[in-house]
């Protein structure tokens, strides 16, 4: 008798038109897979557990996220990063600026009238 037959497991269809959906968790725990475990070895539980703490550590306290407009989920939490999202938008601009200014400033040739070829 099968696993299902018995009772032990239960079969279960997807579901749609669901209110929430663990999607995010499950694109979080991804990236921590194939981003940073599977590049260590992974001896022992204890390994795995350092790993996922350091990860989890600097996820929450280093990575800017787009989604917190540069902050980090900590800066969020807390409140203190505030004034990151206007700071980038000057860098942005400023940098936009320079690029163009400088652009502007190279000396460009004039274009060459376009010379008839013979063979």
């Amino acid at each position: 008798m099968s696993d299902i037959e018995s009772g032990l497991l239960k079969r279960v269809l997807a579901q749609t038109e669901i209110q929430y959906y663990n999607s995010l968790i499950e694109s979080w725990w991804r990236v921590l897979k194939h981003q940073w475990l599977y590049f260590h070895e992974l001896d022992s539980s204890q390994v795995v557990e350092n790993l996922v703490a350091f990860y989890v550590e600097q996820y929450n306290t280093l990575l800017p996220h787009s989604a917190f407009l540069g902050q980090t989920p900590d800066e969020i939490y807390f409140g203190t990063g505030k004034e990151i999202p206007g700071q980038l938008q000057e860098t942005r601009l400023a940098a936009r600026k320079s690029r163009m200014e400088s652009n502007r400033s190279q000396s460009r040739r004039k274009c060459e009238k376009n010379l008839a070829i013979s063979n």
